[in-house]
Formats: structure tokens, C-alpha cells, sequence
């Protein structure tokens, strides 16, 4: 059976919103993309190479709750005494074209897939490239015990090398108890595809991640819409949730082809609201250069949304340990992310 025949959502062999996303991506629309790129006159990337915490092995074993970014959408995630990688493209360059000179703006990254401890579960929001990345997963596969993926994007992880029954693909709306850890697929507004030719063939979502103690939210990528509401009201409160906040496309015309596919950072406050969260932490900035805003403009603007509305956020440095215990944190003082 065919994975759109399996969803509610599927229409004519594609994926669909709720609530629709305007993407033109013809040919004549990439051209004219990287011509606004390369003229455009924001600083794109910070003047230096971004710093990162370095991880201390003895971290990752401590047996305690806590969350580490790695920039961009990529966390690590240790609960109920699992280690959880969130979206963790952990490659150099988020571009399909090897050639692209969109490097990460940090110089590494805290810690290596290779020095990283054994991975008990993988999940991924959606396709895109700055999510799924194969390098990424092609050298987690060996280490990682279970990929949990959005209808369809199953067989892009098993192209790479997963064992067949490693990989768990939901529905909005579905959930699984993996490792005692439940996870409920839930939506987002976005889209899928890493070509030309196979847009929404695949599902994107946001998760909800609970265990006993804990409760938490990862929104994937997508617009604003009235689903974070009904999420909150299902599914919330939420100690800590990972909110998109960058990456909007707000110059020139091309919000006119991206319509409704990102959040403006005071999208996010709102969402962040809807669902009820406790604690804010801002992510899809901090690693690429994909938009052509200021680097740092989606959390400049976050932040000062969130502090005007006495919204709880934390914006810790990459590779920088956020114990879940220690939430509600204290009050933002290190504001590294400035110029």
C-alpha cells in the first residue's frame, strides 16, 4: 500500500495541511533564489565562529534529565534513563549540493557521532536536508537502536542501511511506547521533499514525548496554525519544549514562495503559549546560514517577544547541558548571541 493511502491526509499521491503552505520551487524560483542570497546585505553568519561547550563524557552518564543542542534543530535528549536524538543533522553543509559553501557556523561540534554513547532512539520531524541528513544517520545506524519517522520517511532511512525493523513510521494522531518512553506524532504545517520532483511525498510532524515524570514538545519545522492550540489542550502542559524560531524568509518576494512554512519568532511565543509550555527553548537557528535575515535576528526577536510577555526561555550555548531537574531556570543572564 502506498504510505499517502495510509493517512488522512493524503490526496492525489501527496501529503496535505490542514491548512495550506504556499511552496513554489520551480526551477526559475531556485535561480532567482540564490540571486537574492548572493546580493543580499544582512550578515548572514556571525563575524566569528560561533562557541560551543564541549561535552564531558562523564555528562552523558550521570544518570540525570537534561537536553543539549547542537545547533540548528539537533538535540540530545536524555530521559528516564534513555538517550533520544532529536532531527540531529550533524553534518557540515544542510545543501544537497556538495559543493555548497553553507557551513555550520560553529567550527565543530561538541561531540562526534562517533564519541557519542549508544543512541536508544532517533526521531525525525520531516525529509529536508537540515533534518534528515544521511551522512548523519548512515554513521548513526550502527549505534542507534530505534529511528521513530513520519509516514513515509521510512524508506529513506532504510536507502541508508536500517534494519527494516528498526524503524517505526506514524500518522498524526498515532503513538508508540518505545522503551517505556511514549511518543504521539502530532501535526505541524509544513512540507516534505529533498528534490524537485518528490514534494510531500513523504509526512512532517511535531512530537509529543512523555514518560512518567516528564512531558515535552518538539515542534519540527512548520507555520503557525491553530493546531498548537488543540495540541496544548490534548496533550499539554509541557515542562520544556523545543519551538522552531529561525529560518523565516521575510525578504524581497520570497515570502511569496514560502508562505506559512516557518514561524516569525513571535509566531513562536504564541505557539508556545497554545501548547501550554513551561520552559522555551528556540531552535532551527544558530547553525546554518538558510535564510537572509541576521544570523541572530530570529532569537534577538524571540527573546524580546518572550521576555515582554514574562515568557520562561532559556537559550543555552551549543553543547551547553540543560538539566530538566533545575527547570523553572533561572533568569537568561549570559545573552551570548548578541554582537
Amino acid at each position: 500500500m502506498d504510505d499517502w493511502n495510509q493517512s488522512r491526509r493524503g490526496k492525489n499521491g501527496k501529503f496535505q495541511n490542514e491548512i495550506p503552505v504556499i511552496v513554489k520551487l520551480s526551477p526559475g524560483d531556485i535561480v532567482a533564489m540564490l540571486r537574492e542570497f548572493l546580493s543580499a546585505k544582512t550578515q548572514r553568519r556571525p563575524k566569528q565562529p560561533l562557541p560551543i561547550v564541549p561535552i564531558v563524557r562523564s555528562t552523558l552518564s550521570d544518570g540525570e534529565d537534561k537536553v543539549v543542542w547542537f545547533g540548528h534543530s539537533a538535540s540530545l535528549l536524555q530521559i528516564g534513563g534513555k538517550t533520544i536524538l532529536l532531527d540531529p543533522m550533524l553534518g557540515k553543509n544542510p545543501s544537497p549540493l556538495p559543493f555548497s559553501r553553507n557551513r555550520r557556523f560553529s567550527v565543530k561540534l561538541p561531540l562526534t557521532i562517533e564519541e557519542l554513547p549508544p543512541i536508544d532512539i532517533v526521531v525525525l520531524s520531516h525529509d529536508h536536508h537540515d533534518h534528515l541528513d544521511c551522512s548523519s544517520i548512515r554513521k548513526l545506524i550502527p549505534k542507534a537502536g530505534t529511528f521513530l519517522v513520519p509516514l513515509g520517511v521510512g524508506k529513506r532511512i532504510r536507502k541508508i542501511g536500517a534494519a527494516p525493523d528498526a524503524v517505526i513510521e506514524l500518522d498524526w494522531g498515532e503513538e508508540r511506547i518505545v522503551q517505556d518512553i511514549r511518543f504521539i506524532c502530532t501535526p505541524a504545517r509544513h512540507f516534505s521533499g529533498r528534490g524537485l520532483f518528490d514534494q510531500n511525498s513523504t509526512l512532517w510532524c511535531s512530537w509529543v514525548i512523555k514518560t512518567g515524570a516528564r512531558s515535552l514538545f518538539y515542534s519540527g519545522d512548520g507555520g503557525y496554525g491553530p493546531h498548537f492550540e488543540r495540541i496544548g489542550r490534548e496533550h499539554g502542559p509541557f515542562e520544556l519544549a523545543f519551538m522552531e524560531c529561525g529560518q523565516y524568509m521575510e525578504c524581497g518576494q520570497y515570502d511569496k514562495r514560502w508562505s506559512g512554512a516557518h514561524m516569525l519568532p513571535e509566531e513562536t511565543v504564541q505557539a508556545f503559549r497554545d501548547i501550554q509550555g513551561g520552559v522555551l527553548l528556540p531552535v532551527h537557528w544558530g547553525g546554518f546560514a538558510l535564510a537572509l535575515h541576521n544570523w541572530n535576528e530570529p532569537v534577538r526577536r524571540l527573546s524580546a517577544a518572550a521576555e515582554e510577555q514574562r515568557i520562561p526561555h532559556h537559550i543555552p550555548r551549543i553543547g551547553e547541558a540543560v538539566y530538566l531537574d533545575q527547570i523553572p531556570l533561572s533568569e537568561q543572564r549570559d545573552f551570548w548571541w548578541r554582537d
